[in-house]
């Protein structure tokens, strides 16, 4: 499965030294929770992304918060990808091991 799409960049509020989201948009989250998944932990589905020129694998993860899913975005593509809080980060999104 691949998706795009455009969301905001946001940081975890209860750890705020490097963990930050997008959050995957209702449509593109209800088609992730319907994938026939193995088990994995925290319901989390492996992923390959690209934002910009960076590409990297990495896993999305349930959020409560959203009620959908949210995609960690670590320090080495923020930095690379030159993007800052608050801002659009378009993403390309693939499901992998399914």
């Amino acid at each position: 499965m691949q998706i795009e799409f455009t969301a905001v960049l946001w940081q975890w509020q209860v750890r705020t030294d490097s963990w930050w989201f997008v959050t995957v948009p209702p449509e593109h989250s209800d088609e992730l929770a319907d994938l026939p998944l193995p088990p994995r932990g925290f319901g989390s589905i492996r992923v390959r992304v690209t934002v910009g020129r960076t590409t990297w694998t990495t896993s999305v993860f349930p959020s409560d918060r959203d009620g959908g899913y949210v995609l960690p975005l670590k320090k080495k593509v923020r930095q690379a990808e030159d993007l800052t809080p608050e801002r659009p980060v378009t993403v390309a999104l693939e499901t992998i091991d399914i």
